[in-house]
């Protein structure tokens, strides 16, 4: 009951939010209209909405966020419409003619008085403003949705979540609707009041359409302690969600097959090369992993951590180092990044895929586990449930007839790139810089394929779009800067960016420097940059040049390199 009040509260506090003022005249503009046939149906409307794209949220990804833009377009004609409508009557008149006899149906139906099924309509394009304006306490149960499956639960949250926003306002539509009947009892003010809160609906569609609702007045309730949504923070950091049940049960075990083999490593690290029939007896642990995923040295800290504690009762952890970029097959990159990582367990330097394409994985990071009788008992992809992990590894030691301790677990505090990430703000997705796997690039020159090409930077940029600016060759998997003082520039959400670079031919270090809305980073300087985010790229590898101190929002960032020949391959986000 504690997640429902925070989620409802979480609702109640989006009226206060500066991200919700361009959607208030909206509502305000029915407030001299009966509640019961014009604001309740709005209201309905707005919640159903609002719940519908969040809950589509948790399991469409990527779709949702255009499906909501495509939305947030038409939602932003309809006010326009309206807008002019309260300003200009006589081109209401005009305007309504093609559905007039529809609403004299309506009319017919319900009795005099407002359309219910106008009323509706605008509490659906209401919802689909409203959305985006939402702060961290949706943020947490739409990740948590996200991570734990989309179910009657989150979609529980959810709807507490629009109640509060609902709740919020129709006390708002009736404080207006009273201040309404007190100014109507001068008519000369009437068509001076419709006229106003025209001008405030077009003044709030301008000022949607501009990102006002999402940037700038979303950055002014950011940037005080004493927001809204620094409240909603608050509230997020101080509770607590109880433990998840698999944490205090056994995990369900099952029987995946026989390990395969663990042929075709070009080499082996820290152990001579092991293999299947040598590993009887044991409980194994593979870790498939690669140096510059982020996910992947977010995970290693446990995977380590495991290593240590459960060695002398039987466990053998082996990484498997599987490439995703071509600087990643080089036996002398995986070494120094092993050396550089301080790993102690058995790594297998699978540079052409063979132990990968033997387990079927597609995934970094990925963890399988096998029993002493050579079985995968249990897997998992992806960083996170640790707990989780160590509960099976304790589980197949036991089994084992093992002395490990059940019920205690690892504790990890990594820094850096390998600290945990803040996943409730990560609006950001892994995004591509070569052409082979490249979304959101907005700079206005086609990406010219294994050819140096003069681009420039976007004019302007929305969330999640990216640009060049300056001579760059785009090949499959990265970008070369061809010329010094060649830029990327990337509008993201997130706590952390990290971008994946390699110094030019022969290993000569590159110089950049970094920008975040114009300025230096100072103390949202990452842990590869100074606070005037200054940095050299001395090797392939992840640098992560943005750690944000503060509240999470839009930011811009650019990086300039100051020699040429740079190569960048994907940015990350935490």
């Amino acid at each position: 009951m504690v997640l429902y009040a925070i989620a409802f509260i979480g609702g109640l506090l989006t009226i206060v939010s500066p991200c919700i003022l361009p959607v208030l005249p909206f509502v305000f503009a029915r407030a001299d209209q009966p509640f019961r046939r014009s604001g309740l149906p709005l209201l309905a409307g707005m919640a159903l909405t609002f719940t519908l794209v969040a809950s589509l949220a948790t399991v469409a990804g990527d779709w949702i966020v255009r499906a909501n833009q495509i939305g947030r377009g038409v939602a932003m004609a309809l006010f326009a419409v309206f807008g002019l409508a309260l300003l200009f009557p006589a081109l209401a008149d005009t305007l309504s003619q093609p559905i007039v006899r529809l609403g004299a149906r309506l009319q017919r139906r319900t009795g005099s008085g407002p359309s219910i099924a106008g009323s509706i309509l605008l509490g659906v394009s209401t919802g689909l403003l409203w959305t985006p304006c939402a702060g961290p306490i949706l943020g947490l149960i739409i990740t948590g949705a996200a991570v734990q499956g989309s179910n009657a639960r989150s979609a529980a949250l959810l709807l507490a979540f629009a109640a509060g926003s609902v709740c919020a306002l129709a006390l708002a539509l009736l404080a207006g609707n009273r201040m309404f009947q007190l100014m109507k009892r001068s008519l000369a003010f009437e068509t001076w009041i419709r006229r106003g809160l025209g001008v405030a609906v077009l003044a709030g569609v301008v000022g949607i359409a501009m990102g006002w609702d999402t940037g700038v007045l979303a950055r002014v309730s950011l940037s005080s302690s004493t927001g809204p949504n620094s409240l909603e923070q608050r509230l997020v950091d101080r509770i607590r969600l109880p433990a998840p049940v698999e944490q205090a049960q056994a995990v369900a075990l099952g029987n995946e097959g026989v390990m395969p083999p663990l042929d075709g490593a070009i080499a082996w690290l820290n152990s001579p090369p092991l293999t299947r029939e040598g590993l009887r007896g044991k409980i194994v642990m593979i870790d498939f992993w690669t140096y510059s995923c982020i996910n992947c040295l977010r995970s290693i800290p446990y995977v380590e951590a495991w290593s240590e504690k459960y060695k002398n009762a039987g466990l053998v952890v082996i990484g498997v180092h599987t490439p995703e970029f071509a600087f990643e097959r080089d036996k002398g990159n995986v070494t120094k990044a092993v050396g550089d990582l301080k790993l102690t367990y058995a790594v297998a330097v699978d540079s052409n895929r063979t132990i990968w394409n033997a387990f079927r994985n597609r995934y970094w990071p990925a963890h399988f586990f096998i029993d002493g009788q050579g079985r995968i008992r249990h897997h998992h992809f992806g960083e996170g449930e640790y707990q989780e992990s160590e509960r099976v590894i304790q589980q197949l030691l036991a089994e084992n007839n093992s002395a490990a301790s059940p019920g205690s677990f690892v504790q990890v505090n990594a820094t850096g790139a390998q600290a945990a990430p803040n996943l409730g703000a990560v609006g950001s997705p892994e995004t591509y810089v070569g052409y082979l796997r490249q979304e959101h690039y907005a700079s206005p020159e086609p990406i010219k394929r294994d050819d140096d090409e003069r681009y420039t930077a976007p004019g302007r940029l929305r969330v999640n779009q990216w640009g060049l600016e300056g001579w760059w060759n785009v090949g499959e998997e990265q970008a070369v800067a061809s010329q010094p003082r060649s830029k990327i520039i990337f509008r993201f959400h997130a706590r952390d960016l990290h971008l994946v670079l390699g110094p030019r031919s022969g290993g000569k270090p590159v110089r950049f420097r970094v920008l975040i809305d114009g300025a230096p980073p100072l103390d949202d300087a990452g842990a590869d940059v100074d606070k005037q985010g200054n940095g050299s790229v001395t090797g392939f590898r992840l640098y992560q040049l943005v750690r944000q101190k503060g509240g999470v929002e839009d930011r811009t960032f650019q990086i300039e390199f100051l020699d040429p020949g740079v190569q960048a391959f994907a940015f990350t986000f935490g």
